[in-house]
Formats: C-alpha cells, sequence, structure tokens
C-alpha cells in the first residue's frame, strides 16, 4: 500500500551525469529525486554516468529525498549493466524506462537486494494497455508517467489527447496501492503553465509531479501540499463527526454539507499527509 510517510508532490529528474546537478540536489527542496541514466545521458557518457552516481549513491546522504535511479531498458547495450550496479547499490527504487509486461519487474524483482523496491515508467500505449497487471507485479511501488515518450507514440498533440492514458494508469495504480506521478512540464520558465498543469494532475488524484528543473520545484510543493483551508477543514470535518458518533448519529454536517465516514478517512489521510511534509521539510 502507498506510504503516506513519504510524499510526493516533487519528484524531479537530475541527470547522473552531471557532478554538479548530484551535489546541489542534497539541498533542494524536492520530495524524490529520479537519478536519470536514460534520456539525460548522452551514449558516450552512459558508462561514466553510471560510476559516478553508484559513487555518489553509496557516499551521500540525500536525506529523506526518496532516491530512484531510472536506468536504460534492457533492450539496449546499457541496461544489463545498469541493473546489476545499482541492484548492488540497493537505491530506494528502480526505475525501468518503456515498461510494457511483467516478465521484465519479475526478473528485477527476484535479483533486488533489501528494500528497494521497483517503479514503471508508463510512456507507450502498450505499457498504458497492460497498466493493471505492471501494477500488480512483484515489487511495484510507483508508476510514472512520461507523457513526451506517449505523445511522440500516439502522435498526439496537447494534454487532452492524454487523458485517457493518464486515467487509466492512476486507475492501475490505485487498484493496487501504487503511488502515481504526473508526467513533465517542459516549459519550465511558464510557472503560470506549470501551475495549471499541476492543479489539473492534482484534481485528478495524482500523487505530485515530475519535474525536469529546479525552478519547478517550488508550484509542485504548494499545489500538491494541502492547504491551510483544506487542512482546518479536515480538523473540522473530523471532530464533527466524532461528534455526531457520540450522539449517536452515523452522519454529521459541516458547512452545509453531508460528513460520512469516507470523508473522515480522506480528511484523516490529507493531516497526516501534512504532518509527514512537516517531518520532511523539518528534516
Amino acid at each position: 500500500m502507498q506510504n503516506v510517510a513519504q510524499p510526493y508532490r516533487s519528484v524531479l529528474y537530475i541527470p547522473g551525469s552531471k557532478p554538479r546537478a548530484l551535489e546541489k540536489a542534497q539541498s533542494l527542496p524536492v520530495d524524490a529525486i529520479i537519478f536519470d541514466l536514460e534520456d539525460a545521458v548522452s551514449p558516450d557518457e552512459k558508462a561514466t554516468a553510471r560510476a559516478l552516481l553508484a559513487e555518489t549513491l553509496r557516499a551521500t546522504d540525500y536525506g529523506p529525498r526518496k532516491r530512484i535511479v531510472r536506468v536504460n531498458g534492457g533492450d539496449t547495450e546499457w541496461g544489463a549493466a545498469d541493473l546489476e550496479t545499482f541492484i548492488d547499490v540497493a537505491p530506494d527504487a528502480i526505475l525501468l524506462p518503456k515498461v510494457e509486461d511483467t516478465a521484465v519487474i519479475a526478473d528485477l524483482a527476484a535479483r533486488l537486494k533489501g528494500e528497494t523496491t521497483i517503479w514503471a515508467m508508463m510512456e507507450t500505449p502498450r505499457g498504458i494497455l497492460n497498466a493493471a497487471a505492471l501494477a500488480a507485479a512483484p515489487k511495484m511501488e510507483g508508476f510514472v508517467m512520461g507523457t513526451n515518450d506517449l505523445a511522440k507514440d500516439l502522435g498526439s498533440r496537447g494534454r487532452r489527447a492524454m487523458l485517457t492514458s493518464l486515467q487509466l494508469s492512476l486507475l492501475a495504480a490505485r487498484a493496487e496501492g501504487l503511488i502515481c506521478v504526473d508526467g513533465v512540464y517542459n516549459a519550465f520558465k511558464d510557472e503560470d503553465g506549470l501551475r495549471m498543469e499541476c492543479e489539473e494532475g492534482r484534481d485528478m488524484g495524482f500523487d505530485g509531479k515530475t519535474l525536469i528543473h529546479p525552478a519547478q520545484v517550488a508550484v509542485a510543493n504548494a499545489v500538491f501540499g494541502p492547504s491551510e483551508e483544506e487542512l482546518d477543514l479536515a480538523r473540522r470535518q473530523i471532530a464533527a463527526y466524532e461528534q455526531a458518533k457520540a450522539d449517536g448519529q452515523g452522519v454529521a454536517v459541516v458547512d452545509g454539507k453531508i460528513v460520512e465516514n469516507l470523508h473522515v478517512e480522506t480528511a484523516t489521510r490529507l493531516l497526516a499527509k501534512a504532518d509527514a511534509i512537516k517531518l520532511l521539510e523539518g528534516a
């Protein structure tokens, strides 16, 4: 099941080949880092990046930030060595690109050490159509929407064309209690556009947003974190429902709206998320 003790509001891609970026990531207010060996690293840097990232993760404390390594695909000349290296390093999770069937997940799950889990990039039509099976595979913990690759394969333009793919992946993830984070927003200097897309992803139900630049972190953290108004309402809903139960009633009313047990469960999760964010930011 999803771990409420770990927020995923902001999930930042960091190139595994850039020492300065790897160092800077230690101080960024992100919830999770995807250390990327795939798209962000050129072919002639792949082997060097692998060695650099392995050494960095063994020696560097990234605090409470989730450490996710995106390896190259198994159909590439670098994929096998990436897996062999990072199975040994044992980061928090290994992120597999362009996942389409459960066989590759089962194979990796059988080889993992310690508490390392598996995440899957949902970025191909076949992967989206197989989302339910992928979510139920062993050691699976999260989905990452790869909207750029998906748009390329679909031949589509615009966010609207991907709503079905986003929703199918989210449904599959939630059915199995997985984390699910939205795709990137490419125009990293467009703060208004980023905020709008974050709000849309939040309202759809995503846990957070994958990001391509540190300048995007503040917006993602703000949008995917609970507001003071939401927290106040959650506290009042819980209090009103507890009072209703004490009075022998099955429902309560807050701000003119019915509050049932399902609303209390949502309110409780929201407060737990806020507490987790405070702990992470304090750390």
